[in-house]
């Protein structure tokens, strides 16, 4: 058993990081995992679980709570007619499939590798939260027929590399494709699930090297999953109502730059790796 004050020093450290990424979910409506792969990357390693799978775990890990709050989400804006239930039908297979194969693809590569790409991904998704506009489209409707079937697996398949539900990715692609930004940020709730169902199912089935934190299974840390829940259930709320009392605008502008410093570290931690 780990020492009791190991364990609470743990707990404590992801408490913060579940608050944190609840209140930047609410206030900026990005998706949590964004936040949590590199939190939970930079607070297991200070404890001392800096193993040669760490990254597989953070990105298990993040996407186990993609599943309660993505479905959480996805109800919620159900009841206000919000979701796009046409485009999650016929894009949920592609988004599968290519999540079950970037769940296989992660599996195979070490921490060093896979911090590259979560930094290289993010910094993309960075740039386009600061430079992106509105404005901007590929087309006037969601794509079908090959154009969905190449996009869809894609989506899926990056999604899983970064740790992510479908809103970084999905919400800039629905948006380009002429959808209102409240129906795609909706109808991306339940690509989260899509995502994130099959792939920690995947996580829960395969071993990492440790050292790896107490209750860990597969790749999936159930105290950081429990408490992250827990503590976004209640910091959500706060960060919405921040939301409605200022502009976040600007505030979207500096966690852009925040989250290309991070990919950058993450880019530079891996080359010196």
């Amino acid at each position: 058993m780990p020492e009791t004050a190991l364990l609470i020093q743990m707990l404590g450290v992801l408490a913060v990081i579940g608050a944190f990424a609840g209140v930047l979910a609410g206030l900026l409506g990005v998706g949590g995992g964004i936040v949590l792969v590199p939190a939970f990357f930079y607070a297991f390693q200070t404890l001392g679980y800096g193993g040669p799978d760490l990254m597989q775990m953070c990105l298990a890990t993040s996407l186990a709570t993609i599943i309660v709050t993505s479905m959480r989400s996805v109800l919620g804006h159900h009841k206000k007619g919000a979701v796009d239930w046409d485009v999650l039908r016929t894009w949920a297979p592609g988004i599968v499939i290519g999540a079950i194969a970037g769940m296989l693809v992660v599996a195979q590569l070490r921490s060093t590798t896979l911090q590259a790409i979560f930094g290289m991904l993010a910094l993309i998704v960075g740039l386009y939260m600061g430079f992106g506009r509105a404005s901007w489209r590929l087309g006037q409707a969601m794509p079908t027929g090959v154009g969905r079937t190449a996009l869809s697996p894609g989506m899926g398949f990056l999604s899983v590399l970064m740790g992510i539900g479908g809103g970084s990715f999905g919400v800039p692609l629905m948006t380009l494709f002429n959808m209102p930004i409240h129906r795609a940020v909706a109808t991306a709730a339940g690509f989260g699930v899509l995502i994130a169902v099959p792939s920690v199912i995947g996580f829960l089935l395969v071993s990492v090297a440790g050292p790896v934190p107490p209750l860990t299974v597969g790749a999936v840390n159930l105290p950081a999953f429990g408490v992250v829940i827990a503590m976004t259930l209640i910091t959500t709320p706060w960060g919405v109502k921040l939301a409605h009392a200022m502009d976040p605008g600007p505030l979207k502008r500096v966690f852009a730059v925040f989250l290309v410093l991070v990919a950058l570290n993450m880019l530079r931690r891996a080359l010196l790796a």
